[in-house]
């Protein structure tokens, strides 16, 4: 009993997150009418409603693993849609151009953010915050407040919902392997953990902690873009406001998977049951006819006792740690 209490404790960052996505499926399968919740067309459902919020939570997690933040990724993400539509429609651009050139520019705005935040010395939290107000302002200014309703082919065949397996969900399992093969397995992979961990040691161990941060920011960049454009095609508009929700459901998500806001934690494997979680409740609360005035409330107040469950967590794995040194 002593081994079973020791060895939850030293694993709880990653039991926590299981048991609080085993407990949101049991629950929504009973409160569920007809048993709808366990059926393959509904989590097909989850799976494609998660997707676009998938590709945005791997690059969050690269930036979180090095204990930074970025505020910008949803304004990224709408600057990246505008910009493709526009220069579709204004520029005449052929629709795959488009695309590319948008999500180059979102790229570039992630990398000015890992610029500014090394080479300036200044907090990600800051510098993203005022990358936000620079991409929405460029996506009010590209419709002049107006949705443009044409938007590159390509990103509707992006953001396309049919077949057995969405399209969609393809593009974002491919992100999330391409992830955590870099995580996992290369050297990049691993200089991320060891800046996110202790900055000062992988300074003196010879790493260009400056650059591994950078790259991170550029890599959120990307995926806020790619994301955008798929977002973008699914809906069949191209606006100036409409993405801001995926800021806080990004980091949500990563979070509650196990990643931790402090760097070094993480990785993901725990991006994927977070996005579960998330994906989850969010298609439950819609499944038990939850009253539309109650279902934000209830979801951030189950958001954060899932939170603070996760943290505790790491206070346990910590403590763990501890006792065997």
């Amino acid at each position: 009993m002593t081994s079973l209490r020791h060895w939850l404790s030293a694993h709880a960052r990653f039991v926590a997150p299981f048991l609080t996505l085993a407990v949101l499926i049991l629950f929504f399968t009973f409160a569920s009418e007809g048993g709808r919740f366990l059926t393959f067309l509904n989590f097909r459902n989850i799976l494609m409603q998660a997707s676009a919020l998938a590709i945005m939570a791997t690059g969050v997690t690269f930036v979180l693993l090095t204990a930074e933040i970025d505020l910008s990724i949803a304004a990224m993400a709408t600057f990246a849609g505008v910009l493709a539509s526009f220069l579709l429609v204004s520029a005449g651009l052929p629709g795959w151009l488009a695309v590319l050139l948008a999500l180059v520019a979102a790229t570039f705005l992630g990398f000015i953010n890992g610029w500014v935040t090394t080479y300036f010395g200044l907090p990600s939290f800051m510098t993203t915050l005022a990358m936000l107000e620079v991409a929405n302002g460029l996506s009010i200014y590209l419709t002049k407040g107006r949705p443009i309703f044409q938007v590159p082919a390509l990103t509707k065949w992006l953001g396309g919902g049919s077949g057995t397996i969405p399209t969609i969900t393809i593009v974002a399992l491919v992100v999330l392997v391409i992830g955590h093969i870099v995580l996992a397995y290369t050297r990049f992979g691993r200089y991320i953990y060891m800046v996110g961990s202790n900055k000062e040691a992988a300074e003196l161990s010879g790493i260009n902690t400056k650059r591994i941060t950078t790259l991170a920011l550029t890599i959120g960049g990307a995926t806020a873009g790619l994301a955008g454009l798929i977002n973008t095609g699914r809906i069949g508009s191209a606006q100036a406001s409409g993405f801001e929700d995926m800021l806080l459901s990004a980091i949500a998500a990563v979070v509650l998977g196990g990643t931790s806001l402090f760097g070094g934690v993480g990785g993901i494997p725990n991006t994927i049951i977070g996005l579960l979680i998330f994906g989850v409740l969010k298609n439950g609360l819609n499944l038990i006819n939850l009253n539309i005035y109650l279902k934000t409330f209830v979801t951030g107040l189950i958001l954060l006792l899932a939170l603070i469950l996760n943290v505790y967590s790491v206070k346990l794995g910590e403590r763990a740690e501890q006792e065997e040194a």
